[in-house]
């Protein structure tokens, strides 16, 4: 075959054009991609964090509405495996996402109608934003590990750490840009309902064409390396088998639970026992994600180079010992002194989480076999988010207990939990 292939010159270069076309086709793939990500980004500023929250608050939505948006993402991810099957069973990634993620960004305009003609009965407009999130969430669970298995083939292993941080820094940049400024459209509106709505309307545009940039990825047949007639038992009894997956739920599993045990309370901790106003805080939050953007590349080359374990455990350590910070805040004499203590954290602490999130991303590609894909994504989303939701229950319990110091007690007993959660992460195995 060999030589037929080199004295054909036509079959040749017929090889070559085919191989120069499948690499154009992966490039056009992730640019495609990367457009994807900071426009799907600025739409997730507008309809979800601190611009969602305002909105509700606006509305008059009590403590236990704004609660519920904050868990229901995490509950949603119980749906995940159930999404994997699904689209396990199709023949297009790209088909399979359209159906799932374009009714959740239309549903966004039933809320936009609802500003219009319902602006005077903001109790109707609270329930129909938290039913809209609610199946926005689903929704999104759906999709979410069919998405990811879709581009974890399409990104080329050596090139992995790499892209991945680029794109994370043009999702970083988008929100950076879209946040404020749709922040300054809602504060300087004479009606900041109103005012949310012309924000709303630009987010469910920026939503839509994140989807358009979608028809310019390669798609992939699920099809290619899937066996003959999958079940969600099958392949979730395939998937929990290997040995390697089921340590790293472990450590997933303890770390999501480590980490919200303590993280919700960090800004609480300086508006109410460090007294700071919130532009302070606001600003130590936009320190926080400039190191997070500005890292992004370093750690993505060295992930290529080295692995993503060794820089999990690594800027875990880091992690694990940032609880304990808050513990020694109050040791600075002057208000000067705490302010650059805080700021240095947040640079810190940004720099290395972003570390952990890539790595997180691109190790669960590694390990994972590629048949298996979509099950353990979804697998894994799914133990993370029950995981993450328990840890922020237990530590709002606590941190109201005076027996466990309140909030100290927290940090500490978090800082105890994340060191823990490093032990699993030592045994499991990185395909490279």
């Amino acid at each position: 075959m060999i030589e037929e292939t080199l004295d054909n010159p036509t079959l040749n270069i017929s090889l070559v054009e085919s191989k120069l076309t499948t690499r154009t086709s992966i490039r056009n793939s992730l640019r495609a991609s990367t457009m994807d990500g900071g426009l799907a980004e600025a739409f997730n500023s507008i309809t979800g964090g601190v611009l969602l929250n305002k909105f509700l608050l606006d509305l008059g939505a009590n403590a236990i509405e704004i609660g519920a948006i904050a868990s229901l993402p995490m509950i949603s991810n119980l749906l995940q495996p159930l999404g994997a099957l699904l689209s396990n069973q199709t023949s297009s990634r790209h088909n399979f996402g359209l159906w799932i993620f374009l009714p959740a960004r239309l549903l966004w305009l039933l809320l936009l109608l609802g500003i219009i003609f319902c602006a005077d009965r903001p109790k109707i407009l609270v329930y129909l934003t938290l039913a809209l999130i609610s199946i926005s969430n689903i929704l999104g669970a759906l999709g979410g590990a069919s998405w990811m298995s879709w581009l974890a083939a399409l990104v080329p292993s050596r090139l992995r750490g790499r892209y991945y941080s680029v794109r994370q820094i043009v999702s970083n940049l988008a929100s950076l840009i879209s946040l404020p400024l749709a922040s300054l459209v809602v504060s300087r509106s004479s009606n900041a309902i109103a005012g949310y709505g012309i924000v709303l309307s630009v987010g469910i545009v920026a939503g839509l064409l994140s989807l358009g940039c979608q028809q310019f990825m390669k798609d992939i047949n699920p099809q290619d390396y899937q066996s003959a007639n999958p079940s969600l038992l099958k392949d979730l009894s395939a998937t929990l088998s290997d040995r390697n997956l089921r340590i790293f739920l472990i450590y997933a599993a303890i770390w999501g639970f480590a980490i919200n045990l303590s993280t919700p309370f960090f800004n609480l901790y300086m508006l109410n026992n460090l007294g700071l106003d919130i532009t302070w805080v606001t600003l130590f939050d936009t320190l926080y994600t400039g190191a997070n953007m500005l890292t992004l590349l370093v750690w993505g080359r060295l992930s290529d180079r080295f692995g993503n374990r060794y820089l999990l455990l690594f800027a875990g350590v880091i992690i694990a010992v940032s609880p304990l910070f808050w513990l020694l805040v109050n040791t600075a004499p002057l208000q000067v002194h705490l302010l650059i203590y805080l700021a240095l954290f947040h640079i810190i602490w940004g720099g290395t989480w972003s570390a952990i999130d890539l790595c997180t991303n691109n190790i669960q590609i590694g390990i994972a076999p590629i048949e298996h894909r979509a099950t353990f994504f979804a697998i894994a989303a799914a133990v993370t988010g029950v995981s993450s939701a328990f840890g922020t229950t237990v530590g709002g319990f606590l941190a109201q207990d005076a027996h466990y110091e309140g909030i100290w007690g927290v940090f500490f007993l978090s800082a105890v939990a994340r060191a823990i959660a490093l032990i699993p992460l030592l045994f499991v195995n990185e395909r490279r």
